[in-house]
């Protein structure tokens, strides 16, 4: 199993246009970015490649990294960072199943499966196919598992992607807080890797109208606001997931250039053979 991280940054990535900020300045200076999620998974034994996320920079990302289009994608939730890439499919690729939850949101009336059908309807290539959290399914030769997170008002899973011949297996914790339960959290532990979502540096809790959450020992939040983790949030979510080796993704610009650039903290272009 080889991942690319094709996008390690939330919804404005990093540098953000037209920002000036140190951080921006400093990913500008050493040619690194955090463009919005999205995360490349080959099968090196039957060449497929499984789509975690399309991000709104796919053309951009495949270019860059110069590896090969999907040949399947998992959804994770509807927000527009990790999904407005999909369009991307026409005339990319000449079949592409699409997966995705079937649990109806109570938010949105429908499933981000549902979601995606309608939104995508004229893409002939896309075909959706809903799966149902806890219960593994195929795609690419891997074998998926959805599991919820947390990440208000809409619903938004997690998933570990495995190796079925080599036990190989990838978790990524989805956006969410680290309030994210034990069932999924079981399903997510002991991979060999985990992308785990830490959106900024728990001091900016402080300026968050809803403050922080689930404070640690030493009353650090792990959770900003309601939908993210903090950086703390991420590593102890890491060290109880016990994967062989993590990254932090989902990284926003605002986190100071001393934290954001630490070794633990992803960006674009790293690539793992699981």
């Amino acid at each position: 199993m080889e991942v690319t991280l094709l996008g390690t940054g939330d919804t404005t990535g990093t540098p953000t246009p037209n920002c000036e900020c140190d951080t921006c300045e400093r990913a500008r200076e050493e040619g690194v970015e955090r463009t919005r999620f999205s995360v490349h998974v080959r099968n090196e034994r039957t060449g497929e490649v499984l789509l975690v996320d399309a991000s709104p920079d796919f053309r951009r990302q495949f270019l860059r990294e110069d590896v090969a289009l999907p040949d399947a994608a998992v959804i994770t939730h509807v927000h527009f960072d990790h999904l407005d890439g999909l369009g991307n499919a026409y005339r990319l690729v000449d079949d592409l199943p699409v997966y995705a939850a079937d649990e109806t949101d109570p938010a949105l009336g429908h499933s981000v499966a549902e979601h995606v059908a309608d939104r995508y309807d004229y893409l002939d290539v896309v075909t959706v196919r809903g799966r149902s959290p806890f219960e593994p399914f195929e795609a690419a030769g891997f074998e998926v598992t959805l599991v919820p997170s947390v990440h208000p008002p809409l619903v938004c899973y997690g998933l570990r992607i495995e190796h079925p011949e080599t036990g190989a297996a990838l978790a990524v914790s989805g956006d969410t807080t680290y309030g994210i339960d034990r069932n999924s959290r079981d399903v997510l532990r002991d991979a060999d890797l985990a992308l785990v979502e830490g959106i900024v540096h728990p001091e900016l809790c402080e300026h968050h109208p809803a403050g922080g959450d689930h404070h640690d020992a030493d009353g650090v939040p792990r959770t900003f606001g309601t939908k993210h983790m903090t950086l703390t949030g991420a590593r102890a979510l890491a060290d109880d997931l016990r994967a062989d080796d993590y990254r932090i993704v989902h990284t926003a610009h605002f986190v100071p250039p001393e934290q954001a650039f630490a070794d633990d903290v992803a960006v674009d272009g790293e690539r793992f053979v699981l």
